[in-house]
């Protein structure tokens, strides 16, 4: 169970829209105990295999922000913003944002001036710089910077943090701060309307494979609400009500019939 979530037999929706028209392209459920960004790459590689989609940009939030996800969007040419956690204070009045990493000469700068230098890489990935302990025992904010038994300082830094800098500064672009920004309409609009409109709150079976038959009921009645809508705005009510609108209405009615009965 994921820290801070009520304790339960839970389920995840891992669902993608389009920002234009707010279409849901894919709804994929596991157990709510699998990290929303284990499943992302995957599911965007199918989407794109599958509708042959040009993915340009995403905009995701603070669950999807790890080096591997951000590594793989940019190979791929995806311009990619991310939301990012807000933590408590620091016990630490010198946190690691303070220090300046020297790419050049790969190592940091603690903010008195003194050098970090590399020492080892993890099995994680992360790369270990360290301090000198003669520049430690002298430097008046040492107090601050680690506790009375730490004789240096260590910062870690992932060998694919490169890109996730790259994210950061990509939402700190206007265009990055406008896409961002448009998640509240788009993907927390459609799962808004979805828990509110479509009984979407509680799991009507159990198991993932019944579960993910409802996400995909509930998916499909947004998705022909939506079309319905767009298509009345762009053509006008008489030309859809001639075609495609009554088809429309008889596949979401039948669809609501089946939620009805999955209710009882």
């Amino acid at each position: 169970m994921r820290e801070g979530k009520p304790k339960g037999f839970f389920y995840l929706d891992h669902r993608t829209v389009d920002v234009k028209y707010n279409i849901v392209t894919d709804t994929f459920i596991t157990a709510g105990n699998v990290a929303d960004s284990e499943p992302y790459l995957e599911r965007l590689q199918i989407q794109m295999e599958k509708f042959q989609f040009n993915v340009e940009a995403t905009a995701l939030d603070a669950g999807y922000l790890n080096n591997y996800i951000c590594k793989k969007l940019i190979e791929q040419n995806i311009f990619t913003v991310m939301g990012y956690r807000r933590f408590g204070r620091s016990k630490k009045s010198l946190p690691k944002r303070k220090f300046h990493y020297v790419e050049e000469k790969d190592v940091y700068a603690c903010p008195m001036g003194c050098i970090l230098s590399y020492s080892t890489t993890d099995r994680d990935g992360n790369r270990h710089y360290k301090s000198q302990k003669s520049d430690c025992e002298v430097c008046p904010l040492r107090s601050d910077c680690m506790s009375a038994k730490q004789k240096q300082r260590t910062i870690t830094r992932h060998i694919w943090e490169e890109y996730k800098e790259i994210t950061r500064q990509n939402k700190r672009t206007a265009e990055g701060k406008q896409l961002y920004r448009m998640r509240c309409s788009s993907i927390e609009r459609s799962f808004a309307d979805a828990k509110e409109l479509h009984g979407y709150r509680y799991a009507r079976f159990r198991g993932v494979k019944s579960v993910q038959e409802q996400a995909f009921m509930t998916a499909a009645c947004q998705n022909m609400k939506k079309i319905a809508l767009h298509l009345t705005k762009k053509m006008g009510w008489k030309a859809i009500s001639k075609g495609f609108l009554p088809i429309v209405i008889m596949l979401y009615c039948f669809l609501l019939k089946n939620l009805e009965f999955s209710r009882a």
